[in-house]
Parts: structure tokens; C-alpha cells; sequence
């Protein structure tokens, strides 16, 4: 029979359950939250460990099917295919604080897979993904003992934190942060805010913390009443006798090379402790150990290698007060950047901190270039800003298969966007689509946050006026023994090796985007608020060195940008200018030569070109082609028909008037031919519009209320007809 257990939280009920769904997994739990949204999660792992690994076999899947939504793919293929931006960057959420609650040496395949049956367009279900697998994975029988939950934390209108918000809520609180954690600690953070303070977010944190509190106490109750007796699965150990030997033999090799500060001649130094150099050291002695260096298999020599760079670490670090690099605890890299490096893109940067340096480079486009959306959340059909991030290999000294970008890269370009989303103009003021694309040139630590800052300075290089500098760093955390060290702007080594990645991003004001990672189970919230303001010392550092290379924006856009003009007309208008098929908006492209002219429902018209030229011409043709006629204005119009009784004028494009033979001159005119013909030029005033919307012309009326020399004037402003034979027309004699 299923089971289920229910709480509030965030205002809505969220009820988790099991036992009917996916029961041949070895966990399953089904969420469903508010009145919408469900999310199943399934959690399975293989029977025996997978070989020759030394790392835990994890992965997580968020599954985003359309029919959630209660919709139909768009495009021509209707299945889904590649994960969309969103679901990586969900399942990278139920990875990320589920991973470190492992055993150490566990390697059977373990897969989770959280799929969203049902939800609310307007309320994210990727916390509901960590909720359904924290719960999944606490009811399996899977060696996992401690259980996790997420919740996001956003603010009302009256600045109070809320649980779960709305998507609409997002932009009234400006802040949007999901928390994961267990009973007792934090384990991940990811989210951004509009400049907020620290003690702003360190308070959504503790909020968010009470929340998943009860969310893990309610899982806990399930799984007494529901949940499968834990297995015993295999779990690799260290050989206790190898493991005392390398630690005596190769002491003074780790001691050494963790010392040398440069990040390759390290490298190589660690390099050159070898299987085969322990081989030689213990020489025919112990014939047991011998052997289990010689098996490939056996992974104890690599493993117990980095265990003692982890010891070492923390004694310098923790006990000696110095990193490896030769560094303070709170002291940033040496730092170098420039701007416009290459000539032909909008804007580029160079920004370089240690040995980690990121190329970015900025370019502009049409509204029409914006990113189009299509999933299950309602995100908006567009979005304006993208921000790319690429790992090559070269970055590391690497050789290795380039393909699309992994996780790791969504991940961080999702980051750097974030970070730099609160700093850009509205599109009222700047309605440019930007795309930036960071490419790591060096990698040795904090490629994200590098890719942050040369953001900023190609943002500004290319003249887009984003209100302030966005520095970010990443701060890590050395733990021994019960005491800790935080470390500022880490590098590669201290990433890998200690237990935490806390990034932070933001302007001199607050911060825009944090990103926290923990190897551990679970940090205080003392760490956290000792890590951001050692982070905000840091990022006014950095962003002095930013402000010193470009202090504001550009006034002027690169030559090479296009240049956009923004028209307003009634979206009535909006069939006028685009004209059947398209028809009249591709010939004002053509003949003005501009690139794109995009037309929005509520009537802006945006008109992109290269050169302010052709946008203007183009901009006088929209102008005309929606202008409205007004009675008593006089126009200059081209005779387009005859009749017997006057001729019809074009006065706008579209807008076609009769002047009667009565109105064609002051004196009586015999025959229309006799003043006008078709393809004339000729001044004329709107006497009337009457109820079925025709107009009413006069020339008489301009001719009448010229100056004595008016007429003439007038009159010579029309163009003869080919077969007049260039004649002046007869000037009306003064009586007539």
C-alpha cells in the first residue's frame, strides 16, 4: 500500500509519497506540490562496483517533458531531444549537494532520475527535483544516511523572505536563491539577487534552512514507516600496510612539491611520483605490497598520493598559515586585463588573475537575434542576454576530444549571466541583444568568476551602458582537526583539494550571483559569513584593478556594431508596414539597405542597420506609412488616377484622397487633364474626412491661400507629365 506524509511550506501543501509508482527501482518518491506540480524521482544502482574507477559513479537527471506544461514541442521534430539549459542546470542542482553524502570508496553506478509529470508554468519545480530524490534516496536501500532537501528563497513586496516564490515573484524581491541541505548543515547555494547585501543573503539562507528542516523531517518519518533496510554494498578500501609505507617513503616529496609555486613546475613535480619510483624505493622487500603496485587494477597508490596532498594542504594551510603559491589567506592574485584586444568584434577583454586568464568578447544584435524559448516554464518567449562560457583543453596543457559544451561550462556561463543580468540597461533604454562568449585561455582556479570580470570590461568596451563594475572571486575552505582556514581567490589545487568553492559575484553596492559547493557534510553559516566578507574585501580589489582599466562605458558603440532606431506606431499600423507576405517590409530593406527591421506586437519598430543613413531612410518610410491624415493639413501628394469628375491624389503611402474638378484651381476647370495628369506632383489640403473614411483634397484651397506668388509657387512644385513636353503649365490669370 502507498505511503505518504504531508506539510505546508511556502503557503502550499507539499505531500510526499511511495510505494506506487516505480517500484522496481530501488527508490522512488512522487512529490506533488501545491495544486500543479508532481515530480517523480527514481533512484537505482547496480548490483556490483564498476572496476577500475577511483571516483563515485553518480548521475542525475532532470527530466522536463513538455507534456507537463500541457504542451506540444515547437519545430518539426516533437520529441524531445537534447535537455534544454534549464534542466542541466536542475540536474546539476540534485548533484551537487547529494554527491559529498556518499560513502568514501563507494563506485557502484548510482542514477538518478527526477521527471516532472506535472507544473505550474509560474513556480519552478527544480527544488521539487532535489526534494523527490533526497526522499528517493533516503526510502532506497542505497548506503546514504543523511537526507537532503532544497527550497528558494525570494522577498514580497514588503521585503520579507518567501518560500518558493512565483516566477513573477523573482522581479518584485530582487533576489531568486535555492538552498540544499540536510538537518544539520548547508550544502549548496546558487542563485543572484538585484546588489543585495551579505547579511541579505546570509539571512536567506537561515530562512531557507528552517524550511528544509522540516522538509527532511517529514522525509525521515516516510522512511521509518516505508523505506527499504540499507544494503551492504562493497566499498573500496586503502590497503592499511601500503598506505603506512608510501606515507613514510614519498613524505618529503608531497612536503616539497606542494611548496613550489608555480602550478605547472608543481605538477610536474607530483608527476614525477610514479608507481614505478615507489617500486624502486621498496626495492625485493614486502613482496605483498610489491604486488599490489604492480596490478593497474589496484588504485591504492594514486588514491593514498592525493590523501597526502590533502594532509599537506591543511597543514600549511591551517597550521602554517601559507599556501602553496606563497600567499596570504585573504590575498588575491596579481591581476592584468585589457581592453578592445581585437579590432572586428563589438567589444573584447582580456582579464588574466595568477594563471587563470579569460578572453570575452561582446556582440550586439537585433531584437530578432534574442534567444527563442520553449519550455515548460513560463521564462518568457525570448531572451536578450546570453552568456557563453568554453573550456578548451589547451587551458590546462590537456589533449582531449572537443565537443559540445558539458555541464560544467552551462553551469558556469549560467553563473557569469547572472552575475551580470542586475548591472545591464532595459531594453527601453539599450533594446540590443547581447551575446558575450568567454573562452578560458589559462585555467589554474576561478575561470567562472574571471569570466565575470571580463564580462564587465567587453560589456563596456562595446559601449553598452551597464550601471556599475561586476567583480567576482571564488573563496575555498581548509579544514583540520576542528579548525579552518578560508582562502581567498583560490586556485586549481585548493579547489580540488579542499572542501569548499564559494563564489561570489557582485558590484561595490552588493552582490548580483553566489555559487557554493561543499566536499563535506555540510558548512555553518559562521563559515559562510566569514567567507563573504572576505569575498567583498576582495571584489572591491578587483574591481578597483577593472575600473582602472575602462572607468565607464564607451560613448560610442563600435563602428562595427550596428546602429538601431527605435520607431513607435499604433499597433493597428503594424499590417501597414509589414504589407501582405511581408511584402512591404522586405522592399523598405531593400531599397534602404538596412540589415533587419523587427516589429513588436504593442507597435515599436526596431530598425537595425550598419550605417545611421540607411536607418533613417528607413525610418522615414515607417513614419510614412503610418501617419495618420488630419483634416486642414496640407500635404504634397502624386496624382495617381483621372476621372470625369477630379483626380485621385496620393498623399501617404496607402492614403489615397479625391480632389473634385471644383477644387482642382481657383477658375473653372473644363477638363481634369487640362491641370493635372497622372505621375504629377501637386500641393493639396485635406478638407474633409468624412464617416466611411474617404478623403476629400483641395488644390484650389493651397492655390487660394498662397501669397501672390503662391500659385506659382505651387504650381511649379508639379512635376509635368513625359508627354507635356516639359511646357509649364498655363498660371490662372488673376479674376479667373
Amino acid at each position: 500500500m502507498p505511503e505518504s506524509v504531508s506539510i505546508e511550506i511556502g503557503g502550499r501543501t507539499m505531500t510526499i509519497e511511495t510505494g506506487e509508482l516505480a517500484k522496481q527501482a530501488n527508490g522512488s518518491a512522487l512529490v506533488r506540490y501545491g495544486d500543479q506540480n508532481v515530480v517523480l524521482c527514481a533512484v537505482t544502482a547496480s548490483e556490483k562496483p564498476r572496476e577500475g574507477i577511483d571516483f563515485l559513479p553518480l548521475t542525475c537527471e532532470f527530466e522536463e517533458k513538455m507534456y507537463a506544461a500541457g504542451k506540444i514541442p515547437g519545430g518539426y521534430i516533437k520529441r524531445e531531444g537534447r535537455p534544454p539549459e534549464h534542466a542541466v542546470l536542475s540536474s546539476r542542482q540534485i548533484d551537487r549537494p547529494i554527491r559529498p553524502l556518499f560513502p568514501e570508496g563507494f563506485r557502484n553506478d548510482v542514477q538518478i532520475v527526477a521527471t516532472v509529470l506535472s507544473i505550474d508554468p509560474e513556480l519552478d519545480a527544480d527544488v521539487l527535483g532535489v526534494c523527490a530524490a533526497g526522499a528517493a534516496l533516503s526510502l532506497s536501500d542505497v548506503p546514504v544516511d543523511r537526507i537532503v532537501a532544497a527550497v528558494r528563497v525570494g522577498r514580497d513586496e514588503r521585503g520579507e523572505y518567501i518560500c518558493n516564490p512565483t516566477l513573477p515573484q523573482y522581479e518584485t524581491g530582487g533576489i531568486d536563491i535555492v538552498v540544499a541541505g540536510t538537518a544539520d548543515a548547508v550544502m549548496m547555494v546558487e542563485g543572484g539577487g538585484n546588489e543585495i547585501a551579505e547579511e541579505e543573503f546570509l539571512g536567506a539562507v537561515e530562512f531557507a534552512h528552517a524550511r528544509i528542516k522540516e522538509i527532511v523531517a517529514a522525509i525521515a518519518d516516510l522512511t521509518k514507516r516505508a523505506g527499504k533496510p540499507k544494503r551492504e554494498y562493497p566499498v573500496q578500501a586503502i590497503n592499511p600496510e601500503l598506505n603506512a609505507w608510501l606515507r613514510e617513503a614519498f613524505a618529503d616529496d608531497i612536503r616539497a612539491a606542494m611548496r613550489i609555486v608555480d602550478k605547472l613546475e608543481r605538477e610536474a613535480a607530483f608527476e614525477r611520483i610514479t608507481r614505478d619510483l615507489a617500486l624502486a624505493r621498496l626495492g625485493d622487500r614486502q613482496p605483498a605490497l610489491r604486488a599490489l603496485l604492480e596490478d593497474p587494477d589496484v588504485k591504492d597508490f594514486d588514491k593514498t598520493i592525493k590523501s597526502m596532498q590533502e594532509d599537506e594542504l591543511r597543514v600549511m594551510v591551517v597550521d602554517e598559515k601559507i599556501r602553496p603559491d606563497g600567499r596570504k589567506p585573504d590575498e588575491v592574485r596579481p591581476i592584468w586585463c585589457k581592453v578592445h584586444y581585437v579590432p572586428r568584434v563589438h567589444g573584447s577583454a582580456i582579464f588574466t588573475r595568477g594563471q587563470t586568464q579569460v578572453f570575452t568578447a561582446a556582440t550586439l544584435g537585433s531584437i530578432s537575434d534574442a534567444q527563442r524559448l520553449d519550455g515548460i516554464l513560463e521564462l518568457g518567449d525570448s531572451k536578450r542576454y546570453m552568456h557563453y562560457y568554453n573550456f578548451p583543453p589547451y587551458s590546462v596543457g590537456e589533449t582531449r576530444p572537443m565537443r559540445g559544451p558539458g555541464r560544467r561550462e552551462i553551469g558556469h556561463g549560467h553563473l557569469a549571466q547572472r552575475a551580470m543580468e542586475p548591472v545591464l540597461p532595459k531594453k527601453e533604454d539599450f533594446p540590443y541583444t547581447l551575446r558575450l562568449i568567454s573562452e578560458v585561455l589559462e585555467s589554474n582556479g576561478s575561470s567562472s568568476m574571471a569570466s565575470v570580470c571580463g564580462s564587465t570590461l567587453a560589456l563596456m568596451d562595446a559601449g553598452v551602458p551597464i550601471r556599475h563594475h561586476v567583480g567576482g572571486v571564488a573563496m575555498g575552505l581548509i579544514v583540520k582537526d576542528g579548525k579552518y582556514t578560508v582562502l581567498t581567490d583560490i586556485q586549481g589545487l585548493e579547489d580540488s583539494l579542499g572542501e569548499m568553492d564559494f563564489k561570489v559575484a557582485g558590484t561595490r553596492k552588493g552582490i548580483t550571483a553566489i555559487q557554493m559547493d561543499i566536499k563535506v557534510q555540510g558548512i555553518t553559516v559562521q563559515i559562510m559569513r566569514e567567507a563573504m566578507q572576505a569575498a567583498k574585501q576582495s571584489r572591491a580589489f578587483i574591481i578597483e584593478r577593472l575600473a582602472e582599466t575602462i572607468a565607464q562605458p564607451r560613448e560610442e558603440l563600435s563602428k562595427y556594431a550596428p546602429r538601431m532606431i527605435v520607431v513607435q506606431i499604433s499597433p493597428d499600423k503594424i499590417k501597414d508596414v509589414i504589407g501582405p507576405g511581408g511584402k512591404v517590409i522586405n522592399k523598405i530593406i531593400e531599397e534602404t539597405g538596412v540589415e533587419k527591421i523587427d516589429i513588436e506586437d504593442d507597435g515599436k519598430v526596431f530598425i537595425t542597420s550598419l550605417d545611421g543613413e540607411s536607418a533613417a531612410r528607413a525610418r522615414e518610410q515607417v513614419e510614412a506609412l503610418t501617419k495618420e491624415v488630419v483634416a486642414g493639413e496640407t500635404y504634397m501628394g502624386e496624382v495617381t488616377r483621372i476621372i470625369n469628375i477630379g483626380a485621385f491624389v496620393k498623399i501617404l503611402p496607402g492614403k489615397e484622397g479625391l480632389v473634385h474638378i471644383s477644387q482642382l484651381a481657383p477658375a473653372r476647370v473644363e477638363r481634369v487633364e487640362d491641370v493635372v495628369k497622372v505621375g504629377d506632383q501637386v500641393l493639396v489640403k485635406v478638407t474633409e474626412i468624412d464617416p466611411q473614411g474617404r478623403i476629400n483634397l483641395s488644390r484650389k484651397a493651397v492655390l487660394a491661400g498662397a501669397s501672390p506668388n503662391g500659385a506659382a509657387e505651387g504650381d511649379a512644385m508639379r512635376r509635368p507629365h513625359s508627354g507635356s513636353g516639359g511646357r509649364r503649365p498655363r498660371r490662372p490669370r488673376r479674376g479667373e
